[in-house]
């Protein structure tokens, strides 16, 4: 996203370190699940021949590399964070634990979460989800480059539809693909709804936390 598609895009990483800082002063506690696609996209590995589970490795160290980025562009902000990686990888940042996350979410901390689920074959959707039940999330915010879910994808079909709300079983008997139909249902299971926004408006995160701007709404 932003001006490069590959790498790190700094003016972006900025406008988001500043979002997710805005929306820790209105008080709301900040876990935030990073991607990799910006450098590497497991699927995409699998689909040159690199073996799936060697794919999904490769693109979980890909989302270390964003979230030690967006925990310095956190901090540039002047809001503590902390980055945890399901990969275990010490020397670099600390390991993820259910007790470690809300320990620093306690102390007022922006969690960046890195190394998807842990595991391959899993979707960064699905480990935000599996996160969100974790930590006992109130609510999950899928920022896209969308301005919230529709019924295909905009950028490709103009009479594309846009949801202003439904629910995650609409969603999911849709084959909506904003979200993988495993994250969709793992926040169905634990009664978790779900914003869907574009992030690429500044102040975008405050804005839906408030019920403001353009988003879609997926409850249970």
């Amino acid at each position: 996203m932003g001006a490069h598609s590959h790498g790190l895009d700094m003016p972006t990483l900025t406008q988001i370190a500043a979002d997710l800082s805005g929306a820790a002063a209105l008080g709301v506690e900040v876990a935030v699940v990073v991607g990799g696609g910006n450098f590497f996209r497991g699927i995409a590995g699998a689909d040159k021949g690199i073996e799936r589970a060697r794919a999904d490795s490769i693109g979980m160290l890909a989302t270390v590399m964003n979230a030690l980025a967006l925990e310095y562009a956190i901090e540039k902000q002047g809001k503590s964070a902390r980055a945890l990686s399901a990969v275990p990888m010490p020397s670099l940042c600390e390991p993820f634990s259910r007790q470690a996350a809300l320990h620093h979410l306690g102390k007022g901390r922006i969690v960046v979460l890195a190394g998807g689920t842990g595991n391959p074959f899993f979707t960064t959707d699905t480990g935000a989800a599996l996160r969100g039940a974790e930590l006992s999330c109130d609510l999950i915010m899928k920022a896209t480059q969308v301005d919230g879910v529709y019924s295909a994808d905009p950028k490709r079909d103009p009479a594309a539809t846009r949801y202003e709300q439904l629910t995650h079983d609409e969603a999911i008997a849709k084959s909506l693909a904003v979200m993988d139909t495993a994250a969709f249902a793992l926040a169905r299971e634990n009664r978790i709804p779900i914003i869907v926004f574009s992030i690429r408006e500044p102040g975008a995160i405050c804005s839906a936390l408030q019920g403001h701007g353009r988003y879609s709404l997926v409850s249970p």
